[in-house]
């Protein structure tokens, strides 16, 4: 029996259509194999896939999410990927790259609320526990201390340097100016000697 889950929000639909694995010992219920999803985006053509898009969508969009948020956004979804998602002038190009020979891929641009809308619907779907699917997402790692580097002004960045070399500077130039001490006196060596009669 296909089993069918729902996910929504203002501006996204997320379908996804499957069966339960019956020899993993699931129950009735759950969704171990997906047999095709679909995609409806407010204003754009609704999508449709397999599993391997469906992870390829989960692999590019919440990793750019992540980094986005960060204040540092960065492009994903490698050549040969289904998916790709990277900034565009202020808004967000999605880009789904078709199999079939001699087809263009989809180019959808999505702003803030509607890229909003589709990975709050891909959360509630990694979350659902009807879906007994090991969807392979990104490792998250903290991010890069270059990643960090472009998000601070120069100034900023070089502050710190420049101030220890400027200390180190005026540090030497105010012990130059401090006079040497002299030599200590041995005052035993100057005292007259006086002569014993005999």
């Amino acid at each position: 029996m296909k089993l069918t889950s729902r996910y929504e929000q203002t501006s996204c639909r997320l379908v996804v259509e499957g069966l339960p694995d019956l020899s993993a010992g699931q129950d009735s219920s759950t969704i171990g194999i997906v047999t095709g999803f679909s995609m409806g985006l407010a204003g754009h053509t609704d999508l449709e896939g397999q599993r391997e898009h469906l992870q390829a969508l989960l692999a590019a969009v919440i990793p750019y999410a992540r980094h986005l948020l960060s204040a540092v956004p960065k492009a994903f979804g490698a050549a040969d990927s289904p998916v790709a998602i990277e900034p565009s002038e202020g808004r967000h190009q999605l880009e789904l790259r078709s199999r079939q020979p001699n087809t263009p891929p989809l180019k959808i641009v999505l702003d803030d609320a509607e890229l909003s809308d589709l990975v709050r619907c891909l959360d509630q779907l990694r979350l659902d526990r009807r879906l007994a699917i090991p969807f392979e997402l990104p490792e998250l790692h903290p991010l890069s201390r270059n990643d960090l580097r472009h998000r601070q002004p120069l100034l900023r960045r070089v502050a710190a340097p420049l101030v220890g070399v400027a200390t180190l500077l005026i540090s030497a130039s105010l012990l130059s100016l401090l006079p040497t001490p002299k030599a200590p006196v041995d005052v035993r060596l100057n005292r007259p000697t006086l002569a014993l009669p005999r």
